[in-house]
């Protein structure tokens, strides 16, 4: 006989992180890093490869840091070249996996990066505890060094 309790309880965990995604993505589109920080847990699990040419990848483990990348993407980059689509959105209990495209411009180079992402997002009592991004990262590399 099926568990309808242990069904809810799983459908309710996938609703709530389906829920915290959305939140983050909607913070995200308005640049509202307080927001940010309030949807990030306090120890954050973070994994963007690092790139010394990159200036705003580098490691980050706690809320207002994962939150203050998306400031330092903004002063590094053009606003009105920045580009990202979602063409995938999966969600299962906890975990949540986003996949699409990104593209944009460094501010300081004037050069153009762009290239296909996947971003595993983990909530766990309402709040993301984990952010794995993979991306083209040579390209962003490329876009960040000068000629």
């Amino acid at each position: 006989m099926p568990n309808k309790s242990a069904d809810l309880t799983a459908s309710s965990v996938t609703d709530t992180t389906r829920h915290v995604v959305q939140e983050f993505l909607a913070a995200r589109m308005a640049g509202d890093v307080e927001w940010l920080v309030a949807l990030f847990a306090n120890d954050v699990d973070w994994l963007l490869a690092e790139n010394p040419a990159v200036p705003w990848i580098r490691p980050r483990s706690t809320g207002a840091e994962c939150a203050a990348q998306f400031t330092e993407l903004a002063e590094h980059t053009v606003a009105e070249d920045a580009r990202a689509s979602v063409d995938t959105f999966l969600v299962d209990g906890t975990d949540a996996v986003l996949m699409g495209y990104l593209s944009g411009t460094v501010r300081a180079t004037g050069k153009s990066f762009e290239g296909p992402f996947a971003l595993r997002l983990t909530v766990e009592e309402g709040r993301i505890t984990r952010h794995h991004l993979y991306e083209n990262s040579v390209s962003i590399a490329e876009a960040c060094t000068p000629s």
